[in-house]
């Protein structure tokens, strides 16, 4: 069976220049966990929601029970509202990121008539869950692991 047999037409796609809360919206509503990445017409790489994920800088978490004092009763919630304004900050200027500074480069490529073999070998391989297909350099397509299962599935019906 052939990857253009199973793949996904006409993929959802990203500017490398667009911001992340772009590229994340459109995984939002499309229901995917990649994107393509372009420039012009070129795919330079890929977006994940991984690659988004890892923007957010998560700190350790403490194991010490705390109790407050009385005084902090009062300090708390104040300290907790600066904090609060401190995450609305940076989450906005995770969104303001370009897709460019996140996304994995070089984007893997697989050819629209590669047999869905070698499109499982070469995700296996680079530990990635999703391919761009091209045909003659061209974006024609995009190839995921799920794909691939109904893909042998189906010949197996």
């Amino acid at each position: 069976m052939k990857v253009r047999d199973i793949m996904t037409r006409n993929p959802v796609t990203v500017s490398a220049d667009d911001p992340v809360r772009i590229a994340a919206g459109l995984l939002r509503k499309n229901r995917i966990g990649g994107l393509p990445v372009l420039e012009k017409d070129a795919i330079i790489g890929v977006v994940t929601e991984s690659d988004i994920i890892s923007l957010l800088e998560t700190g350790n978490l403490s194991d010490d029970l705390w109790l407050p004092s009385p005084l902090e009763v009062i300090e708390v919630p104040l300290r907790e509202i600066v904090n609060w304004e401190k995450t609305k900050t940076a989450l906005a200027r995770i969104g303001e990121t370009p897709v460019r500074k996140i996304m994995s480069h070089p984007a893997i490529l697989i050819d629209e008539d590669a047999d869905i073999e070698e499109a499982a070998a070469l995700m296996l391989s680079h530990r990635i869950a999703r391919l761009p297909v091209v045909h003659t350099g061209r974006l024609t397509g995009i190839i995921a692991k799920a794909d691939i299962i109904r893909g042998v599935g189906s010949t197996i019906e």
